[in-house]
């Protein structure tokens, strides 16, 4: 069940959800993350349990959702004057945040609450976005493009793959590697 399509911005729902998140997160750091109820994020956010059990269903639904809110950039992907340099750049610090092991649980995260797999979607579109706007930057260069889709393809979901089952030997030549041989960069 989605329950978190009924969230209307900047009224009493958005309130709720803000402090439930900040509720997660300061009790994970605290307390550690297999350490959180329902209760004890309820109790810090000044809300009943029914309340999240009500819009998020289990506190797996709710990590999730807080996970999700947590892998959305928080900034436009640098630009460095060429579709190769942005993509690379761009794959790199990619990497470098979901490969960590605060990137990686947050991914589990919203991955294992995530029954009709929208939070997925909605982290692919995060990585979608991001990489839209660095084409979109190399065409407005002139610069011959791929189509996102591509790009997502050859670079992210080899990407993701090694993060979540291959993570040995990870690092950012390999990053530099999928731009490199991929096409994504030239078209």
């Amino acid at each position: 069940m989605a329950r978190r399509q009924m969230v209307r911005p900047g009224g009493r729902s958005a309130r709720v959800q803000a402090s439930v998140h900040t509720a997660v997160r300061e009790l994970a750091s605290e307390v550690g993350r297999d350490a959180l109820t329902v209760p004890l994020v309820a109790q810090r956010a000044g809300v009943t349990p029914s309340t999240i059990y009500r819009r998020w269903g289990d506190l797996q639904e709710l990590l999730s959702d807080v996970a999700v809110e947590r892998l959305r950039p928080e900034t436009a992907p640098e630009e460095h004057g060429d579709l190769l340099s942005d993509l690379t750049a761009w794959a790199e610090q990619f990497l470098d945040e979901m490969a960590s092991p605060t990137g990686r649980a947050y991914i589990r995260d919203a991955l294992l609450g995530d029954p009709d797999g929208s939070n997925a979607g909605q982290c692919s579109q995060y990585a979608a976005e991001q990489i839209a706007v660095i084409l979109g930057r190399a065409v407005e260069r002139g610069e011959a493009v791929p189509d996102v889709e591509t790009v997502i393809d050859r670079v992210v979901a080899p990407l993701m793959y090694r993060i979540l089952f291959r993570p040995d030997g990870l690092d950012a030549s390999y990053a530099r590697h999928l731009v490199a041989t991929s096409d994504s960069a030239g078209a």
